[in-house]
């Protein structure tokens, strides 16, 4: 399975970022070969709609799951529409992509089908 884990760098020692919109860069692992590639996230500096930009990226690679700490709903349709897995890491640890992937494979972390998050970029009418 092919599984991109939002990350801050560019090796599978990087530290996790847990925005996945926002995440400077994106290590894809194959869980089965262990092999990792480096791919930078186009939609980091995007004035809006980074999440769905982001899952668009992502389904381009041909991923199949993602690991982050957080999804929009925009991004979780996305990801969803897209027939990706949304798993979550934990957010107030120090680890890496490496760690994340560890975790990943021993099942400790969680899937999830929907946002976690209402969105960052909502806007009140009224």
């Amino acid at each position: 399975m092919k599984i991109a884990i939002s990350i801050s760098g560019d090796h599978i020692n990087a530290a996790f970022d847990p925005r996945f919109g926002r995440a400077p860069t994106f290590c894809l692992v194959d869980s089965e070969s262990g092999a990792w590639s480096i791919h930078p996230n186009p939609a980091i500096s995007s004035s809006g709609g980074a999440g769905i930009q982001a899952a668009q990226h992502i389904a381009k690679l041909g991923v199949q799951a993602v690991i982050s700490g957080a999804f929009g709903p925009n991004a979780a349709q996305t990801l969803e529409a897209a027939g990706i897995k949304m798993f979550i890491a934990p957010t107030d640890e120090s680890l890496t992509a490496a760690e994340v992937m560890q975790r990943f494979k021993s099942g400790q972390l969680s899937q999830i089908d929907q946002a976690t998050h209402r969105g960052y970029h909502e806007r009140s009418h009224g």
